[in-house]
């Protein structure tokens, strides 16, 4: 069943929703019969986000909710209702104070939300009637963001890189877009040796793959996506906290392939390219050593200090091939750092960006769609924390100091001066249940990038 419906099935009316908070209780209250009031009050309901009371009518059947919201926060406010109110057909009632009738509505979808690919659903959700237009707007970002948490969630025996790459595939044949795809030691014939160097220990092969779709002529975009399928830190391994949950280190890779399906599906004015390297992360005999020196497509000379540093490894060889392309645009996400997490916290993805200008629309765009970031300086004087002895540069350091941004410095070197990017270091993660965002895969900066990408050439 659809988490949103654009017409009632016609069986009974919907069921009203009323959303109030403290201020607007007496109101509401003035409004209910005695009885009415009465069962407020012994339910105890008291207009604090989060509280809900069930109205019956007199033959004993739902006849409203009530549901206290904070006003400021949309996109939360009806997001725990679908997955607990019976099971049955709602709406907003006009009654309501006023929320923003997208934000609410997407809240909604998204706390519906059910991974059933190894179990059944738990209950089935409740619809939510909005208007057509609403409806048509809110779709595909709905499936989008299932989509990124589909991927997430899914363990790594049944989303490695094939099956990920098999993703970007059934998109281009949804888009009729073209695919190049660069397998094993084709990565080391065409000269992507570090994306080949961080995947050769692993059974399954580490591979890029390339959709491009629309017309030369219209501006050239890249967006290039973090795929490392699992990460067990090489042989610089992990320990088990750290390992469990490695499966979501190809999230930067799920969100890349959303947002190439929702500029496809907008069918904005660019000339699009996606690429994602698909790796595993392993530990063998031919993995990857700490003390290495790579030559990076860039021609850079890469000391390997860390092999649990491989995010940015495989992303250097993408970036530097992307720029090549000569875009107007490149935007990167990944899974790339835990010092952006200790930084931040789980909720905010870390933005970087070399352009002042497009950071604040980027930002800007994220607050517009309650899809919040926070940017983090290039600071250019911490390149020094990876300096090598015997190489260009190092892939990690001997400091744990500013390690995102150490991170997105290490990227940077592999684009040219001038050229704009957003690299969007993110959790893809929640760490629990809460309204709207169920423990899991999450989309974390994918609207936001959207709405800069439509207002930038929609």
């Amino acid at each position: 069943m659809s988490a949103l419906i654009a017409n009632a099935s016609g069986r009974r009316p919907p069921t009203p929703i009323e959303a109030t908070d403290a201020a607007h209780l007496p109101a509401l209250r003035k409004r209910l019969s005695a009885a009415q009031r009465n069962w407020l009050d012994e339910t105890g309901f008291d207009a604090n986000p989060g509280s809900m009371c069930l109205m019956a009518d007199a033959s004993g059947k739902l006849a409203r909710v009530v549901v206290g919201v904070d006003r400021r926060d949309s996109l939360s406010a009806l997001a725990a209702l679908p997955l607990t109110l019976p099971t049955a057909e709602y709406t907003l009632a006009p009654e309501s104070v006023p929320l923003d009738p997208q934000l609410s509505a997407l809240g909604w979808a998204l706390g519906a939300y059910q991974f059933t690919r190894y179990r059944n659903a738990r209950r089935p959700g409740s619809p939510l009637v909005v208007s057509a237009a609403t409806l048509a707007s809110l779709t595909p970002l709905i499936e989008a963001t299932c989509f990124v948490r589909d991927l997430v969630n899914t363990p790594t025996e049944d989303m490695g890189p094939k099956q990920l790459a098999d993703q970007v595939k059934q998109l281009g044949k949804t888009y009729k877009a073209k695919l190049r795809e660069w397998v094993g030691d084709e990565l080391l014939e065409d000269n992507f040796p570090t994306i080949h160097a961080v995947g050769r220990a692993s059974h399954r092969p580490p591979r890029l793959i390339e959709l491009s779709w629309g017309k030369a002529s219209d501006p050239k975009v890249v967006l290039v996506g973090k795929g490392v399928c699992f990460d067990t830190g090489g042989l610089d391994l992990k320990p088990s906290d750290g390992m469990r949950w490695m499966k979501k280190d190809m999230g930067g890779a799920a969100h890349a392939i959303a947002l190439a399906g929702l500029v496809m599906e907008a069918k904005l004015p660019v000339r699009l390219t996606l690429l994602v390297p698909a790796v595993e992360n392993a530990v063998a005999g031919n993995a990857m050593r700490p003390g290495e020196v790579i030559t990076t497509r860039a021609g850079h000379r890469v000391e390997v200090d860390n092999t649990d540093a491989e995010g940015r490894l495989i992303l250097c060889d993408a970036l530097a091939y992307a720029a090549e392309q000569k875009p107007e645009l490149i935007i990167d996400f990944a899974t790339l750092t835990g010092a952006a997490r200790v930084a931040l916290g789980p909720d905010l993805p870390a933005l970087f960006a070399n352009d002042d200008q497009l950071a604040e629309a980027a930002l800007a765009c994220g607050h517009a769609v309650a899809d919040p970031m926070w940017r983090l300086p290039l600071w250019r004087p911490y390149r020094k924390l990876l300096e090598s002895y015997l190489a260009d540069f190092a892939n990690a350091g001997a400091s744990r100091h500013a390690g995102a941004i150490t991170a997105a410095l290490f990227m940077e070197r592999f684009l040219p001066d001038g050229l704009p990017w957003l690299h969007l270091d993110t959790y893809a993660w929640n760490d629990s249940d809460r309204p709207g965002r169920p423990r899991g895969g999450e989309a974390m900066g994918l609207r936001a990038m959207f709405a800069l990408l439509s207002k930038r050439y929609g």
